[in-house]
């Protein structure tokens, strides 16, 4: 800590995040063992959060993040949103195509950032706010590849890393879409969407050079 940090708050910041790792809450013990301080200083912590709804306690007493954090989180968008547009709009212009940044958000997709082509006599119409399942389209399928845990070579049906779809939100459109990786507390993909019959072969491993830019710019 330096003189100009506050113990507190990085004390609160740190069960935070402590909480948010666990499905299954930690005890006032848990959390003063990882902390390093007292069973005092803890309840106060938790005393605190709760009251801004940052933390809930449940009959066991184990801590749990509350859905204030909820809030906080719908501030999130804009600023990854923010962070991602220069890779989109390369992508965009360099393949000729719709780019977009898709997250999770519950059980759906959620286009948070779409930025279309100067240069195409037409593209796909596309616009931020899209939903549609995890399991359609090419943003989604590529973010539930991700979960999976890596598998042999032999049985990787993912190797390149990308994940092409034809005609599953729009008829006639193909999608290409990479995962964000190793970016904490976001999860989503980046792609795009073309009205074509394949997607060029180069598609995959550009849209897999802007995830990875993206992600950088997100880190």
């Amino acid at each position: 800590m330096t003189a100009e940090t506050s113990q507190t708050l990085d004390r609160g910041l740190r069960v935070l995040k402590l909480l948010a790792d666990t499905d299954h809450g930690l005890t006032v013990t848990e959390l003063s063992h990882k902390l390093g301080v007292n069973r005092t200083v803890v309840y106060r912590l938790l005393a605190t959060l709760e009251q801004h709804a940052l933390v809930r306690r449940d009959l066991g007493g184990r801590a749990r993040v509350g859905l204030g954090v909820l809030g906080l989180g719908r501030q999130v968008h804009p600023l990854v949103r923010e962070a991602a547009m220069p890779a989109l709009r390369a992508l965009a212009e360099d393949i000729g195509a719709t780019a977009h940044l898709t997250l999770v958000d519950g059980a759906e997709a959620l286009a948070v950032a779409v930025v279309e082509p100067t240069w195409t006599d037409y593209h796909v119409a596309y616009r931020a706010g899209f939903r549609h399942p995890l399991e359609r389209g090419a943003a989604g399928k590529a973010i539930l590849a991700a979960r999976r845990p890596p598998q042999p070579p032999e049985e990787d049906t993912d190797a390149p890393g990308y994940t092409l779809t034809h005609g599953e939100l729009e008829a006639g459109a193909c999608g290409a879409a990479a995962p964000l990786l190793g970016v904490t507390g976001v999860e989503g993909s980046v792609g795009v969407v073309m009205l074509a019959d394949v997607v060029p072969e180069r598609v995959g491993e550009r849209v897999m050079h802007a995830a990875r830019e993206v992600a950088e710019a997100l880190r």
